[in-house]
């Protein structure tokens, strides 16, 4: 990685203007242990902007109501936003139409949908479902759930050392048994970003569809479905500068209405009666009961503003910010980096010698510095690397150098109390 010194710095006068995205997120002024908040957990949960919180206020004060139903004016403005929010998430990752963007509450439930109304639909004794050793919790257990429902087999794609795919095993893992693949297109403990249009087209070579699950891929990378031709995606607000308990399964219309129903409910329905129930048309057809409309909304704002700033130009902060931290961290005597890939988003994962990464993240509390420690949902990668945890520095549009120097003086006390 090239190195940045802190003569290359952004200024406050360079396009890029850190400070002045700062003032959107008024959490980032709080004070911590008699500290300023240094918020390095971005991984897991990223702020929200005044835009975004404005708008959730904009709802509830002026709005209220539920949407489709009512012939009422608030019912009548609540679903015109809460539409028009799906409207920018079909530009944003240039879906061919509305229709193939489906609400959930989040990644977890769009990848739960597909594995239990495709999976349970596609699936057969002795059929295969590719996933890879990195992934999240959320794209493991949905699969071995519907693969033991459905006598079907769990197939992984190793990493190496540096927490990559071995390509050359997914080649080979590929044969006429194969029903699905599901792969992460960032990691959120390595920060590897896979190779996943090559994974599509060869998977597409053998007639196999590919869900992409892009929880940690959507606030650092433009995204577009069409170009990657990926059949199902998967995402979350809450990574993406917006509201929690909101996200997004874009699927392709074929797949879309070949698959039953995940829920049943109101709004799903086009007519009931006791002996039969006609579905809904796309996409209202996966959506049962009231959905999380402020949250919608939300989402929406938070792609407005993302937009505004531009990804590409997030990306290279990020990307400097990642080298930077690298650099400063790797100086450190006994510290260890936890996935090393040459393509990475901006995640920060590593171990202290003879300290735990829980009291890792306590020390660095006191310092104001708050970042994650554990397992981060990615058990098979921790015994992988025939560790226990690691403590993870994440990081997004709004941070600074100087708040990789406050991270790296903490790490520096660590070494000298428990050194």
């Amino acid at each position: 990685m090239s190195v940045r010194t802190d003569a290359a710095l952004p200024s406050v006068n360079t396009v890029y203007n850190v400070n002045r995205i700062r003032e959107d997120f008024p959490i980032l002024k709080q004070i911590v242990h008699g500290k300023p908040l240094v918020y390095l957990d971005n991984a897991a949960t990223t702020q929200k902007p005044l835009q975004v919180l404005k708008e959730l206020e904009k709802y509830y004060y002026t709005m209220n109501a539920n949407i489709h139903r009512g012939v009422h004016a608030l019912s009548q403005e609540a679903t015109e936003a809460y539409e028009g929010s799906r409207i920018k998430i079909k530009k944003f990752i240039n879906a061919l139409g509305k229709n193939e963007i489906i609400f959930t509450r989040g990644t977890t439930e769009s990848i739960n949908l597909v594995a239990q109304s495709y999976g349970r639909k596609n699936f057969s004794e002795g059929d295969e479902v590719i996933i890879t050793h990195m992934e999240h919790h959320s794209n493991i257990v949905p699969w071995q759930m519907i693969c033991e429902e459905r006598k079907a087999k769990l197939r992984v794609i190793p990493i190496d050392e540096n927490g990559e795919l071995v390509f050359e095993e997914f080649e080979k893992m590929l044969n006429k048994k194969t029903k699905f693949v599901s792969v992460v297109y960032a990691s959120n403990s390595l920060g590897t970003v896979n190779p996943v249009k090559k994974i599509i087209d060869l998977a597409h070579s053998f007639n196999v569809p590919v869900l992409i699950d892009a929880a940690q891929a959507v606030n650092h990378l433009k995204i577009d479905v069409q170009e990657l031709d990926c059949d199902f995606l998967a995402f979350s607000g809450h990574k993406l500068y917006g509201p929690t308990g909101i996200g997004i399964l874009y699927g392709k219309v074929n797949h879309l209405d070949s698959m039953p129903p995940y829920q049943g409910g109101g709004d799903m329905i086009s007519k009931v009666t006791f002996e039969k129930t006609l579905y809904n048309e796309l996409p209202y057809k996966f959506e049962a009961g009231t959905p999380n409309i402020a949250g919608a909304i939300g989402l929406g704002a938070a792609i407005d503003y993302v937009e505004k700033i531009g990804i590409e130009n997030i990306a290279r902060h990020e990307n400097n910010l990642l080298e930077y931290a690298t650099e400063k961290i790797s100086e450190l005597k006994g510290l260890r980096i936890i996935g090393t890939s040459k393509n990475k988003i901006s995640v920060l994962s590593f171990v202290l010698e003879n300290v735990h990464p829980h009291d890792v993240g306590t020390f660095l509390d006191f310092e104001g510095v708050a970042i994650r420690t554990g397992h981060h949902c990615t058990q098979p990668i921790m015994d992988r690397y025939g560790i226990p945890a690691t403590s993870r520095a994440s990081f997004g549009m709004y941070n600074t150098f100087d708040e990789i120097d406050v991270l790296v003086n903490g790490l520096k006390k660590i070494l000298e109390v428990f050194g």
